[in-house]
This record gives C-alpha cells, structure tokens and sequence, in this order.
C-alpha cells in the first residue's frame, strides 16, 4: 500500500482544522501519522483537533501560537504539548477552587475570580507561569479598580506590556481621569 502524500493531507488537516471541522481534521491527521507515526506536526495537530472538539477558541489560539513558533523554535512541539498539560492541570485547579463545597458558589462561566487567580499564583509561585497557564482558557474577573491596577501591573511587571496597555485601553472608559489608572500608561510606556 502507497504511503499517502504528507504534505498534501497536512495542508488538508490545517484548512479542515481553520474551518473548525475537528472531527475531518482528527481523521486527516490520523491518516498521516498512520504511515508517518513521528511526525511531530500531525501529533500536534491530532492534540489540538480533539482540543477543538471541547472548546474551539483555546485550540485555534494554540494552532496560531503553534504556526508562529514552530519554524523559529526547535522545541515548538514541547512547547505546545507543555501548554495543553498545563492548560488541563489549571483547568482541575480552577475546578477545585470554584467548586470547593465549603465555599459559596458563584457562577463565573469560563472565568476565575482575581483573588482565586492570587491563590493560584501563591501555591505555584509564580505569576507569569499561572497566567500563561491559563491564559487561552479562562478569564480572570476583575470586581474592583484595585484589582486591576493590580493585575495590569503584574501583567506590565512580567514583561506583558502589550497586553497590560490592551487591557488599560479597553478599560479605560470604565475609570474615567482616576489618576491612578491614567498613571499605568506613564509606568508601562516607562519600561
């Protein structure tokens, strides 16, 4: 039996996938890694698929990250897979703190209190490695203007600046002139 074309059906498994058909996509990266089994692209791809099949924002925002870095990084592959692991081990840790029945519930949908995000940050600390873990997956949500000044100023403190300005930008309106807000812009265009 003739081995099928790799490159053909891995241009077909990336547009299946863009499209958001996970399942056409899984079974096109099947077919690959069935006569190329290391093929480190269609194991990434079979990953993100069955990832997009469960929640298609975190998957295609992987395959973004995963185009633009697999051709600069040696370890693109690790990379991923060390994000998709880490993005299971936070999801079961926002589980246990959300749903812990000592404490009152409250319904957050895909979100993470910023004082659980605290907690998390503590039990691993670090907070880059926390925020990058669940970055893809769940919001944090902000309940205060502390808070944010707070958070944008952990984001700026580890090197998101870009993102810490998108976050003043978009809330900006909220805090009208509080000078301590308007005073982020000053801090992060100053590193």
């Amino acid at each position: 039996m003739a081995k099928v074309n790799q490159n053909l059906l891995l241009r077909r498994a990336e547009h299946e996938f863009l499209k958001g058909d996970y399942t056409n996509s899984l079974r096109l990266y099947g077919l690959i890694l069935r006569d190329y089994p290391t093929l480190d692209e269609a194991k990434i791809g079979v990953y993100l698929s069955d990832l997009g099949a469960e929640n298609e924002s975190e998957a295609q925002a992987l395959f973004d990250y995963y185009q633009l870095i697999k051709n600069e990084k040696e370890n693109a592959v690790d990379i991923i897979g060390n994000l998709i692991e880490n993005l299971d081990n936070s999801k079961r840790q926002i589980q246990e703190l959300l749903f812990n029945p000592m404490e009152e519930q409250i319904e957050y949908g895909d979100g993470i209190r910023y004082s659980d995000f605290l907690q998390l940050v503590e039990s691993r600390g670090s907070f880059r490695k926390t925020f990058e873990d669940i970055m893809f997956s769940t919001k944090v949500i902000i309940a205060n203007k502390d808070e944010f000044i707070d958070f944008v100023t952990h984001l700026s403190n580890e090197g998101f600046n870009e993102m810490a300005l998108g976050y003043l930008d978009a809330s900006s309106h909220l805090f009208g002139d509080d000078q301590d807000v308007l005073a982020l812009y000053h801090t992060i265009g100053g590193q």
